[in-house]
């Protein structure tokens, strides 16, 4: 493979504001919940690279013959995979495919095929684009890629804020992540966060029933998270994390004094034993995206509520890591339920993706 642009190549980023940017001239698209995914392609060689330079191209062979199709013979292009329902984007079933197993890779993309979204154009024949203004940029992907392909799509872009603002209300519910921002002359820039995005931000009060040490062994890493159902069963719904060093060291001396026989009545004492880690959706169960990664956890009496700041719900999980607000001791372990929640029904995506309009 020769390419003015060579793998790997790392994803341009994007900085987290609150409100939607309203300078005259911005560019704005819907923000995916999927796997970000830069397309290489030479002629009958293509390769698809991950944003953790992880090749991805084994796990998603389907697509390898969509993009075949789709785009000409030399070219870069970014973009998103993502597995398309009547629901909306389902981040579960794509995580599925990154299985070790090729018989089993082979069986899923015949079962739950992966579509892809194009959003910016790196490379074109021997020309590197990633100098160019964005706008440029846009309008040459627009020229170049056959979305009559199924499975196969161009983002939707806007000028108009109050069209990203209904996008970023109409959409939620279907698995979208927010809303992109950029400015028309923005070059490519490689692992910068020269864009903008908009996510959707609320507050939960949840059980806090495990957490696990951060990888420098100094202190608290994540707080494991847990909601009750109508039947009073706890469920594991993710954790709470990105806090500051000291932070993390504060927390070992606030926690201790749950940690004194507390599988004992345990909820998910089930879970502390090494067979059940290999489950999968319990706190210890093992990331197919971060393999080897060490997710054993330490158990804690279930006393202590924090209100936790999250995205959105998935499947009955936060779809991205929660962030610890403040502890709650004027809140009962058994108050934190899924009721609290706010529910966002999933939006038509028929205007969008063709696969669920003839689904």
């Amino acid at each position: 493979m020769r390419l003015p642009v060579m793998p790997p190549v790392k994803p341009m980023l994007a900085t987290l504001v609150r409100e939607l940017p309203r300078e005259p001239g911005l560019r704005y698209e819907p923000k995916w919940d999927g796997f970000r995914c830069v397309v290489f392609r030479d002629g009958d060689e293509i390769e698809l690279g991950s944003r953790n330079d992880r090749p991805l191209t084994r796990y998603f062979p389907e697509l390898v013959e969509l993009l075949a199709e789709a785009l000409p013979p030399r070219c870069v292009v970014d973009g998103e995979i993502v597995i398309v329902t009547e629901a909306g984007l389902d981040f579960d079933s794509l995580q599925l495919r990154l299985h070790p197993a090729a018989s089993r890779v082979r069986k899923l993309a015949a079962e739950t095929p992966a579509s892809f979204v194009a959003f910016d154009l790196l490379a074109l024949d021997d020309r590197d684009l990633t100098g160019a203004p964005f706008t440029d940029r846009r309008a040459a992907l627009e020229r170049i890629l056959d979305t009559a392909q199924s499975r196969v799509h161009l983002t939707p872009l806007t000028d108009d804020p109050d069209v990203a603002q209904d996008w970023f209300t109409r959409f939620e519910g279907a698995g979208f992540d927010g809303v992109m921002v950029k400015a028309p002359d923005l070059p490519y820039a490689q692992d910068k966060r020269v864009m903008r995005k908009v996510k959707h931000e609320r507050t939960a009060d949840c059980v806090v029933a495990g957490f696990r040490w951060h990888k420098d062994g100094q202190g608290v890493g994540s707080l494991l998270l847990g909601l009750y159902d109508d039947e009073g069963t706890l469920h594991h719904v993710g954790v709470a994390s990105s806090m500051t060093a000291a932070r993390r060291r504060e927390l070992v001396t606030e926690l201790e004094p749950l940690r004194e026989n507390a599988l004992e009545d345990h909820p998910w004492r089930d879970w502390a034993d090494a067979e059940a880690h290999a489950g999968g959706r319990m706190p210890g169960g093992m990331s197919r995206w971060s393999a080897g990664k060490d997710l054993s956890w330490e158990p804690l009496r279930v006393e202590l509520v924090a209100e936790v700041r999250y995205e959105h719900l998935q499947a009955g999980r936060f779809r991205h890591g929660g962030r610890l607000v403040r502890f709650r001791p004027d809140r009962s372990p058994a108050s934190c339920t899924y009721a609290q929640l706010e529910e966002v029904p999933p939006a038509e995506l028929a205007a969008l993706f063709d696969e669920v309009a003839s689904a």
